[in-house]
């Protein structure tokens, strides 16, 4: 298998790239924001030797330390096992990618402004027009694990808080980080033994905290040892604006992240409408849960293009050993256009 990494100014140029120095039959593995400004894109073509009328790599293909390891492997493992189930390609037509969008259940603004966003990058694939419009209005942006010191989570009753409190610890003891689990819903039925659980899975320390005083207190202290703190709280409507007050008191702590967590399951009205009011609260990053039980992706793609908010993962397993995947704007063209076909 070839493997091989491109740095563009944008998506649209990078998938040129690809396809001049892999053919069609490259397959993208990974993207992410470039150091410096750009997109750094991932291919991968199951071949053993290049195609003969394939150009040089291009001069902007690079072979970044950075990009993490594992999460290729993993991606290739997919590739290699579901490569024969991968779907033809689909030319750009603007009608069938509206259909698919209301298969989805888009929000019908949202489903325009990506279809005339798609229709203006001149690629002639469906797919690889969708990814360069999705590029222009999603952000993915993973935690840094090696680096974040508090992380808390923030959303509504059901989200799957509680287990992706469980996940993100599991990711840090992987980067050889120390980890403090925080129970801030002491009053919800069974909240903190469950976390508990989880704690004890992953071999991380668990504590209560119920007034944001003692979180500011526990943070300090976990800081100086560096230790990654995560929070757990108790779910509520951001959109309502008393239950959200109740939150801004944490919400100024520091140093701390606010993570939205989000439910694939929701309205894809809904879905962007608790994003919007999570992102107004403080949260800059998003992970959205449920992937795999959702066979409709409105709500996913509402979430992960809602303005000022970037995507941290996607998870399509309630269980710790479930992985956080790294949502790319490919991974959700093809989820909206390829995934299609069997929904109504």
């Amino acid at each position: 298998m070839q493997l091989r990494t491109f740095l563009a100014k944008d998506m649209k140029e990078a998938l040129t790239a690809v396809r001049a120095a892999m053919g069609p039959d490259a397959v993208i593995v990974a993207s992410q924001s470039a150091k410096g400004g750009g997109v750094m894109v991932r291919a991968a073509l199951e071949e053993s030797e290049p195609q003969p009328d394939a150009p040089p790599l291009p001069a902007a293909a690079i072979e970044p330390a950075d990009i993490d390891t594992a999460f290729h492997d993993t991606m290739i493992r997919r590739l290699r096992e579901k490569k024969s189930e991968l779907p033809g390609r689909r030319r750009f037509d603007r009608a069938e990618l509206l259909a698919a969008f209301a298969r989805n259940r888009l929000p019908e603004n949202l489903a325009h402004a990506l279809a005339e966003a798609a229709a203006k990058t001149g690629l002639g694939d469906m797919t690889l027009a969708l990814a360069a419009a999705i590029d222009q209005k999603m952000v993915s942006s993973p935690v840094d694990f090696d680096n974040a010191k508090a992380i808390l989570l923030m959303g509504p009753n059901g989200a799957g808080k509680t287990a992706v409190a469980a996940k993100l610890a599991a990711h840090a003891k992987l980067a050889g980080r120390e980890v403090i689990l925080v129970a801030h819903d002491v009053a919800g039925a069974g909240a903190v033994a469950r976390l508990k659980d989880f704690a004890d899975h992953v071999g991380a320390q668990i504590v209560t905290a119920e007034s944001a005083m003692a979180l500011a207190g526990i943070i300090e202290e976990a800081v100086k040892n560096d230790t990654l703190v995560i929070i757990d709280t108790a779910g509520f409507d951001p959109r309502h604006v008393r239950t959200a007050t109740a939150f801004a008191a944490l919400a100024d702590l520091e140093p701390m992240e606010i993570l939205g967590v989000v439910s694939a399951l929701n309205d894809s009205e809904e879905a962007g409408e608790i994003t919007a009011a999570l992102e107004k609260l403080g949260a800059s990053r998003l992970v959205v849960t449920g992937a795999d039980l959702s066979r409709r992706m409105g709500a996913l793609a509402a979430a992960a293009m809602t303005p000022g908010m970037a995507v941290g993962f996607v998870t399509r397993s309630p269980f710790v050993a479930g992985e956080l995947e790294v949502l790319t704007p490919l991974a959700l063209a093809r989820l909206l256009v390829e995934n299609a076909e069997g929904t109504r």
